[in-house]
């Protein structure tokens, strides 16, 4: 179920990828009637899930027969309210299986332990899904021009990352201690190299505004090299306070949603626990690179009960 690679495993394999998931504007279904964001709220995740992604178009509109499927989870702690549900990660891989994917891999270079702590782990083994967990050896990241960026120059993407064919990003939404907010769009920082990600931060980063905007331009850059084809977060049950690791105050707004705009839905997610998306830098710098959009007004979204 898990399968470790490490710089010399890797050189030895000799993999070269083709690169599958450059940015692209946010894909919108004509379909009458079909949302661009779907909310769907209830006390079942994992029904939730199936029918959030149901309404946007279904699992079909995404994953191809035989596709090679790549999805970022969260798990940077097994704190309540802070790692993606265990039944939203189910879920998710059941309708790949039925869409026909050839491959559904959970890419990560967080250790074995966080998966075992959060229940992923168990949840991937009985879903026949496999863990590759990468080392931080900087031949396993592949270095990626960031043109149009402010603060980040150079991004260095998981090599393995490009050898597939679609891409699911899979956060929670919660707290921040640096920007007060982490979604879709910081939750891209998994899949660059951790180094890389620490250059990020400047001292006193979750104090000073300087060194919080910086941050929040470094996520908002890195999404513009990046496009996930889908984006499933999970919402229901987060840390408002103390994050990203927790322990902190409980919210449970017990709402999935499913879409392709990373904006639109973390400018959503803010608002759960009232919090202004105008006054998230990531969220509003991520709109000027025209990733996605801020105004809940010129995107369809739907709540509906699970």
């Amino acid at each position: 179920m898990k399968n470790k690679i490490n710089r010399r495993s890797f050189i030895k394999t000799g993999a070269l990828f083709g690169v599958t998931s450059i940015i692209a504007a946010p894909t919108i279904l004509d379909a009458a009637g079909t949302p661009d964001v779907a909310v769907v709220q209830g006390t079942d995740s994992f029904a939730s899930t199936l029918k959030a992604v149901r309404k946007i178009g279904g699992m079909k509109r995404f994953v191809k027969k035989k596709s090679k499927v790549v999805v970022l989870a969260n798990v940077q702690r097994s704190n309540p309210g802070a790692y993606t549900h265990p039944d939203i990660v189910r879920a998710v891989i059941r309708m790949c299986r039925e869409a026909g994917a050839a491959k559904i891999h959970f890419l990560s270079s967080l250790p074995e332990t966080n998966w075992e702590s959060t229940g992923l782990k168990k949840v991937l083994g009985e879903e026949e899904a496999e863990l590759i967990i990468l080392g931080n050896e900087k031949d396993l990241y592949r270095p990626i021009a960031v043109e149009k960026g402010v603060a980040l120059k150079e991004a260095r993407i998981m090599r393995a990352f490009y050898d597939y064919d679609v891409f699911i990003n899979m956060p929670i939404t919660k707290d921040h201690a640096g920007n007060k907010f982490t979604g879709s769009l910081k939750n891209l920082m998994g899949i660059n190299w951790p180094m890389n990600n620490r250059t990020f931060h400047k001292p006193n980063w979750a104090t000073d505004p300087d060194a919080i905007q910086y941050l929040d331009q470094c996520i908002a850059d890195l999404n513009t090299v990046i496009r996930p084809d889908l984006c499933i977060v999970d919402a229901t049950e987060i840390i408002i306070t103390n994050g990203p690791f927790g322990p902190g105050e409980i919210l449970t707004p017990r709402k999935v949603i499913a879409g392709t705009d990373r904006v639109a839905m973390d400018a959503y997610c803010c608002t759960l626990w009232g919090l202004d998306p105008k006054q998230i830098h990531t969220i509003v710098l991520a709109h000027k690179h025209g990733i996605g959009e801020i105004d809940p007004k010129k995107v369809n979204i739907k709540e509906f009960k699970a």
